[in-house]
């Protein structure tokens, strides 16, 4: 009698589709639970908010508010309960509504009863739910009084939150504190779409509300009162006057970052350098009481991260007598955008009783000159050096196409047909067909020789504002980079490094993942949203350095203190003259006309 049995291979195979269709049951059966959990978590948390919503409709119309809220009232606006074991967080907002049928305070007519109902939310989340579970219940209604409402002696906060370019910015986090009224005033809110928060039926108060506006990932802004550091604050707290609207507005924007990093001519670390740094925005005045101003020092590394910075212009001191500034790429103070991490090197040379650092820029780019012979002159002593390489530019591309070396400054190496290059020389624009713009258009520069390995710090181009008909990011540019004058091919890339990102910004910092290379092309987009209106080019330029030598600056240590003569000249530039004062370390910017 023969048996047959079962092959080791055969047992195997058995076994792994045993293990596939049992580990898709066992996920089915944990989605099926984790569905059935999410709905059971919902219900409760819509009955927790009726609830919430049910206690309220039943209070007395003067008792709806929260404690220390405007309205002012018996509501909680934070509390807890549990449930099944579930603990859930219930915020509970209450606004004095100002309806246009009677008018508005501050209007015509003036509404000197503006609070006509109250608008409360009840917003119920789960605490101890895992993060597939923290979406909340929100639920609104109206409470409005039996009786018209009595005239009041409040007045209204109307508070506007924008950015840095005038947007509004919705879901901005306000805060509001009083503690000169009774009750005090203590208010969270967020903004709505339009960027506003508005306080109906406020009690009066001189210089006695402290307001904070704030956002994840943006910067803060807030009054300052007034102290025996900063006596004349230039945003105090605010004031309400009675049946008066008071109209407050806060500037935030997405926060950056500056990566400075000490080294000498050789790119060597200088470690444990010390630094004051100061932005230029001030929140007092006589004495100037800036709103940013630190003491920094570099690690070991001779590296410091600062970081959650404001768009502002910052300016970089020594601290100590080691060292002297020789120069920065870029050059200083640092004018930071929002957004952005702006890389910064600082050259430091040993330090001697009297220096000068002289920075050359073009008198209308205001980018760094390179090759600008600065010479200054005491008594029978003279000294010249050469600025470091600056930038190159393309101003004009009338030329035409086909040049594959940047030779012809008019001239560029290809586009798709939908730019027009001549139509006003000097100037690049979507190309038109009778009154209409095509909707986009693409141009590839010639090669650029730098002459030796390069950093590229910065691409710039003018305008700075295009048509707002054309959209946002009407203007687009991406860089590719080679150490050979021609490679196998291009790749274009963007500010993150990818070839689907794009410098929308100007005066960006370039992706350091081009640094060492010799030659360069760019990449430039146009489009619009309105085919009546067209985005202008009229300048690309772009500013790098050789090495660590700091683009348009030329320094001089070792001098003797007092007036010197200085020249600076560099062909296609009038020649500037000018008598420079030396005492200690001096610095003077030098602007050059074409």
């Amino acid at each position: 009698m023969k048996r047959f049995g079962f092959s080791l291979i055969e047992i195997l195979v058995a076994v792994a589709i045993f293990a596939v269709i049992a580990t898709g049951v066992y996920s089915a059966l944990i989605y099926v639970f984790k569905i059935t959990y999410l709905s059971r978590v919902r219900v409760l948390e819509t009955q927790i908010a009726n609830e919430q919503i049910e206690i309220i409709r039943n209070l007395p119309y003067e008792s709806v508010g929260t404690i220390n809220g405007a309205p002012s009232g018996l509501l909680s606006a934070s509390a807890t309960t549990i449930r099944n074991g579930i603990i859930f967080q219930i915020d509970t907002t209450v606004r004095n509504i100002d309806d246009l049928f009677d008018g508005t305070i501050g209007g015509s007519p003036n509404d000197t009863s503006p609070a006509d109902y109250k608008l409360v939310e009840a917003r119920v989340l789960c605490l101890t739910c895992s993060v597939g579970q923290i979406n909340p219940v929100l639920l609104s209604t109206r409470v409005s009084p039996k009786a018209l409402e009595s005239a009041s002696q409040n007045g209204a906060l109307f508070i506007k939150v924008f950015d840095a370019a005038g947007i509004p910015i919705s879901g901005a986090t306000v805060q509001i504190t009083n503690n000169k009224v009774t009750p005090s005033i203590n208010i969270t809110d967020t903004t709505n779409s339009t960027g506003d928060l508005q306080i109906i039926d406020t009690p009066t108060s001189t210089e006695g509300y402290n307001i904070t506006a704030a956002k994840s990932g943006y910067t803060t802004d807030y009054t300052v009162a007034a102290s025996e550091q900063n006596p004349n604050p230039l945003k105090p707290p605010a004031t309400v006057a009675s049946q008066t609207v008071t109209n407050v507005s806060f500037t935030i924007d997405r926060v950056s970052s500056i990566n400075l990093s000490t080294i000498n001519y050789q790119c060597g670390s200088i470690p444990t350098v010390g630094f004051n740094v100061n932005g230029s925005k001030i929140i007092g005045a006589n004495p100037n009481i800036y709103k940013y101003n630190q003491l920094i020092t570099t690690n070991s590394g001779g590296t410091y991260q600062l970081n959650n910075l404001e768009w502002d212009t910052y300016f970089f001191n020594l601290n100590n007598n080691s060292y002297d500034i020789a120069g920065a790429i870029p050059t200083l103070p640092v004018t930071l955008n929002p957004g952005t991490a702006q890389d910064l090197l600082i050259i430091l040379q040993p330090h001697t009783a009297n220096s000068l650092l002289v920075t050359v820029k073009d008198n209308g780019a205001k980018l760094p000159l390179s090759n600008a012979a600065v010479t200054i002159t005491k008594g029978a002593g003279s000294f010249t050096f050469t600025t470091g390489y600056g930038y190159t530019r393309q101003t004009d591309w009338s030329g035409g196409s086909g040049q594959e070396a940047f030779l012809d400054a008019t001239k560029y190496f290809s586009q798709d047909g939908g730019v027009e290059t001549n139509s006003s020389a000097g100037d690049l624009y979507l190309k038109q067909i009778g009154n209409k713009y095509y909707w986009n258009g693409q141009l590839i520069s010639s090669t650029i020789d730098f002459g030796s390995p390069s950093n590229f710090t910065n691409l710039v181009w003018e305008p700075l504002a295009q048509p707002p008909q054309a959209g946002s990011n009407s203007v687009k540019f991406q860089i590719a980079a080679s150490a050979s004058s021609s490679p196998t091919s291009w790749t274009f890339l963007g500010p993150d490094g990818a070839a689907n990102t794009y410098y929308t910004t100007a005066n960006t910092n370039i992706n350091a993942i081009h640094n060492g290379a010799r030659y360069l092309r760019y990449k430039l987009f146009l489009s619009t949203a309105n085919q009546s209106f067209s985005p202008q080019i009229s300048e690309v330029a772009i500013s790098f350095t050789s090495g660590c030598t700091p683009p348009g600056q030329a320094f001089f240590s070792g001098l003797s203190a007092g007036a010197y003569d200085m020249t600076v000249e560099l062909a296609g530039y009038q020649t500037m003259a000018a008598v420079v004062d030396v005492s200690g370390r001096s610095n003077v910017e030098i602007l050059m006309s074409q």
